[in-house]
């Protein structure tokens, strides 16, 4: 059950967040939906923040290159915002995020300052008035979880001290596909899955001890509806969307200090275009 609207004068900063599995792929859904071609619900990115009145748009796994990014804006529809593209350099048509907003950032920066793990464009920050954002697609361990060791003994780590070090400054909003369910209610089927990337046990530790407890975030989700099962993410195969088979690897985790500030953090699992879907978050301003 979500929380009755803020009254009209209220002052509110609104976040998007999604997983867009590839941007330009996205951007032709929407063309073939407007023509008629696709019969899904797949609005473009304006029609989804008019609708959900968002401030900032965070999207992951854009798979974009640099000399892609001036077209692909152009493409999106939303002049005048300010935008802060984080590309894969490691890889082409891999990883990448980014971060656009109504109001200019007061400061943005990518990665997380270390080249051992900023080369997959994973991480944006954008420094706003009462609070960092910090979208982030967090790697995958991987088939045959070959990425574990690095995602949970490198990654993690190296990760959540640098949320910590801006967390010294002022408080955090973090976003993003963090590519793990943290509890079994957060899957269709966790016995099922004890050995599957995003929901090892090593993965959700690293989870609960790094960011819950480390860097004392909140799962803003999860705090607001603790018994509800909403899924995030659905694979492609076993029509596992339609059956509603699936994870809860996007997330809004915040700062305690933000946490009173929290009005809604809510999923939109009926829009498509991607095997994931978007996540909102309503805080509440001074």
């Amino acid at each position: 059950m979500r929380p009755p609207p803020l009254a009209g004068d209220a002052k509110a900063c609104r976040i998007l967040s999604w997983n867009v599995a590839g941007l330009r792929a996205l951007l032709k859904k929407v063309k073939e939906a407007q023509e008629g071609r696709l019969e899904q619900n797949v609005p473009s990115l304006p029609a989804l923040v008019e609708a959900e009145k968002a401030d900032v748009l965070c999207l992951q796994e854009i798979k974009l290159q640099a000399d892609h990014c001036e077209g692909v804006l152009a493409e999106l529809g939303l002049p005048g915002w300010h935008v802060t593209w984080n590309c894969s350099k490691d890889k082409k048509g891999y990883s990448g995020t980014a971060i656009l907003s109504k109001d200019s950032p007061l400061s943005v920066s990518c990665g997380i300052g270390d080249p051992d793990h900023d080369g997959e464009g994973r991480v944006v920050t954008a420094e706003f008035d009462q609070f960092f954002l910090v979208n982030t697609y967090v790697p995958n361990s991987g088939e045959g979880l070959k990425r574990l060791d690095y995602r949970v003994q490198q990654w993690d780590k190296e990760f959540a001290a640098y949320l910590q070090g801006l967390q010294q400054r002022k408080p955090v909003v973090l976003t993003g596909d963090l590519n793990v369910a943290p509890t079994d209610i957060d899957i269709h089927n966790p016995k099922g899955n004890l050995k599957s990337a995003g929901f090892t046990p090593e993965e959700r530790a690293s989870f609960a001890d790094n960011l819950l407890a480390g860097c004392g975030l909140v799962d803003t989700f999860r705090a607001q509806h603790p018994e509800a099962v909403g899924y995030t993410y659905w694979s492609y195969r076993f029509n596992a969307r339609a059956n509603n088979r699936g994870w809860r690897l996007d997330h809004f985790l915040v700062s305690q200090a933000l946490h009173e500030r929290v009005h809604d953090c809510y999923l939109l699992p009926g829009v498509m275009g991607s095997d994931h879907c978007p996540l909102g978050l309503v805080l509440k301003m001074d």
